[in-house]
Formats: C-alpha cells, structure tokens, sequence
C-alpha cells in the first residue's frame, strides 16, 4: 500500500539592521525590529494561520487518517511567542488532534553541522528542549536546516538517539534507486532516511499556480491519481516536504490552494493510500538498504548542494569567520551572547550573499545586492567576535584546546551514563514485567 509522509517547515529569519563600520564596538544590538514584526505578522496573516486552519479541518474531518509531520526553528519560535502567539496555539491544538508529529531541527536553522559538531549538538538538544516546553513531548525524527546532509551528519544524529532523518531525494546520490523506499546512513545503519520527492512536492510547493506548466491547472484528483499510478512495489513511501508558506505566500490563496489540499485525504482514501508520520515509517518500515552520501546535499536549487550558502568567496569567509569562536561561545554563560549566536547563525544570512545565476531577483530583505549583505554582515560578526573575545581575554588558542578536550570528553562520559541508565531502565521494566505475570 502507498503511503504519503507529507512534512512542513516552518521557519522565519531574524532581520538584521543596518549596521555600519562606525558602530563597532559602540552598538551591540543587530536586529531590525521593524522588519522583523511585519515579516511575521505578514506570513502569519497570509500563510501560517489559513494553513493551519486548514490542516486542523482536515485533522477533525479524518481522525485517525489524516497524518503529517512539521518542524520550527528556534528562532521561529522566538519571533511566534512575541508577535503571534495564535500560530503557536493552532500548531497545538493541531497537535491535540493526534495527526501531527513535531521533527526536530537545529535551534538557529544555521549550518553548524556542516562547521562544528558540539556547537550542533547543543543546538539540537536546545530544540528539543523548546518543543518539549511547548508540546510536552521528545522529538524522534530529526531534519536539517534545509535538508543538509551527508553520511557524517547522519552519524551525529544517530548519536543524538534519534531514530529517523528526513533529508532529500537528490538524483546524482539516488542514480537508478527510487526515493520511495527508507534506506539507512551509512555510517549509523539504525537511523533510517526518508527522502523527498522533490517532483511531486514542488509541483504543490512552486509549480501549482503556475500558469506555464503543462500540468496546469492541477487539482486533487489528478494529483493523487500521479501517486496511485507509480510502479507497484512492496513497500512505495511517497515523502512530500516543504515550507508552510508554500500555502499562501509562493502559491497565494487566490490560487485556491488550501482547497487543493482538504481535497488530498478524500481522494488519497478512495485510491487507497494512506497517510502515516515519519516516526511511524521509521518504526514499521525497514530499510532497503544505506545510502551513500560522502559530499553535503541539500534541497535547494537545481544542483541539491550547498552552494546556496558557501557557494562563493564572500559566503565561505563569513562563514568561517562566525565558527572561529564556536567554542569559546559554548562555554560561556552570557544569555545575550547566545542569543546573538542563534541568530547569526541562521541559514537566510548566507543565502542573502549568494552570487548563483539566477539570484539576481531572490529575496534578500533589507539588502541591495549580495556585497552589501556581506558587508553588513561582516560590520556585526565583528563587533560581535570583539565581544566573545573580551570574555576571555587571557585564554589563547593553546589554552583553549585542552579545556574544550575536556569538555568534550566529560559529555562523552556524561552521554554514555545516558545511556547505560536507560538500558538499565528497560531491563527493570522487563523485569517487573516478568514477575507480575509469574505472580499471575
């Protein structure tokens, strides 16, 4: 039987201001308030709240049926806690319905898994930490900040405990292979992988309101028909992932596209395909086998890599520059300092840098061109580099190896305990187990 995992992200940049050489050292407050608000208040007035509105009817009208899967940023959720509490409570009472599932991500939606693997660590277990505040519960699957990955990767989300991956179906890893099977990393064959598939979630996500495609105008019927229609397998995961402001913002509700949606249970049930999360496909489905991936891909663009955010001179420079003082941001106390570190390292401030044909007309917020982002970024990890460093203006590199040998080495000891005490735990509810049927 098919079955349709179908995922959303939700994700919002924090806008940076204009921050000009001459507020070095005097202005440590990077954010364009302003923007920030309307952005939000705009996508959620737009995309987040009809969306979910949407999902929810949907939920209610399928118990038990209807199923899907989403993830927030950290710094999402910041922004939804000041400026709309009401999306964060339509995600709840979505979530009370039973049909969604909530995927973790790196808090700062940024690319520490590509520069720095404690700095990775800590901003996965501060998500978790955030969902668990919210929702009440654990995170078992994992997804990148834009579907990053590569076999290393995996292998640090397996460590994390989690059991599953959500990553993309990209063609030059696949070659032959379909993305409609779980496979497994390579490198940690218990975390299983589910892949996008990036036709059939872009002809939703970028193709569906336009008027050029030979496909146009879609409409649910058809579309599930494209699915009944694959080539009958086994087992056939149809893994559809995008962004939430897909509905609303790229394809506008002008488009008719939350009625698209409702449309897809009705007419996935009477072909028979099923809806199921990615911890249900994780837990019931067994891989076909690992998936090699030696070098990052991501779901961006035609060439699925990482190109979008280090894919130029500028880019890779900013880049290495903010990690040069991951460590010594890890091992401070500062709030504010770790705020600032979240945000910085957000995704979208690459992105805006990109120099790629076919940018010229992308979104980059308050910036004219991609030098005048690199520059503005540049002016704050400066003033904010200044700042981490006149924390510990007495520990040099040298210094600073060792300690963080140690660090590392206490939190391997410390994870090891983790997990010898959850072994522990099981066996004693085995055992109890046991008795109380033997007392029976």
């Amino acid at each position: 039987m098919k079955t349709i995992c179908l995922y959303f992200e939700i994700h919002q940049n924090i806008h940076l201001k204009r921050y000009r050489f001459f507020d070095i050292g005097t202005d440590h407050y990077y954010y364009d308030d302003y923007e920030n608000e309307r952005s939000i208040d705009e996508t959620a007035e737009k995309s987040y709240i009809p969306a979910l509105q949407t999902l929810l009817e949907m939920a209610q009208e399928n118990k038990g049926y209807f199923k899907c899967a989403m993830s927030l940023s950290g710094c999402t959720i910041e922004l939804l806690e000041i400026h709309a509490p009401h999306v964060l409570d339509l995600i709840c009472q979505l979530y009370d319905t039973g049909c969604l599932e909530i995927v973790s991500e790196p808090y700062s939606h940024g690319l520490s898994s590509l520069a720095n693997e404690r700095c990775f660590r800590e901003e996965v277990k501060h998500l978790c930490e955030k969902v668990e505040s919210i929702f009440g519960c654990q995170p078992k699957v994992f997804r990148n900040s834009c579907s990053i990955y590569t076999d290393e990767i995996g292998r640090m989300v397996a460590d994390l405990g989690f059991k599953g991956m959500l990553t993309e179906g990209a063609k030059h890893i696949l070659g032959w292979k379909s993305p409609h099977f779980v496979y497994n990393c390579a490198m940690a064959p218990k975390l299983k992988l589910l892949l996008r598939d990036n036709r059939l979630s872009e002809d939703i996500s970028f193709r569906f309101n336009d008027y050029n495609w030979d496909e146009y105008p879609l409409f649910a019927d058809r579309y599930m028909d494209w699915i009944a229609q694959l080539p009958e397998e086994e087992e056939e995961i149809i893994n559809l992932f995008m962004e939430l402001c897909a509905l609303g913002i790229w394809q506008p509700l002008s488009s008719n596209i939350l009625e698209f949606m409702k449309a897809l249970p009705n007419e996935a049930r009477k072909r028979g395909i099923k809806f199921a999360t990615p911890s249900e496909i994780c837990r019931n489905v067994k891989s076909v086998g690992p998936l090699n991936v030696s070098d990052p891909i991501s779901w961006v663009d035609e060439e699925r890599d990482v190109s979008p955010w280090l894919g130029n001179v500028m880019q890779r420079e900013a880049y290495q520059k903010l990690y040069t003082v991951a460590d010594r941001v890890l091992i401070c106390n500062d709030r504010k300092l770790k705020q600032d570190w979240d945000y910085l390292q957000a995704s979208n401030n690459f992105r805006f840098m990109s120099t790629k044909p076919g940018s010229e007309n992308a979104y980059r917020g308050i910036y004219d061109s991609p030098y005048d982002a690199f520059t503005n970024y540049m002016n704050i990890i400066s003033d904010f580099i200044t700042r981490v460093n006149n924390l510990y203006p007495d520990l040099d590199n040298e210094q600073l190896s060792p300690l963080m040998t140690t660090i590392r080495n206490q939190e391997d000891e410390l994870d090891r305990k983790d997990k010898e005490i959850e072994k522990l735990q099981k066996t004693i509810q085995i055992l109890k187990s046991k008795t109380k049927k033997a007392k029976k």
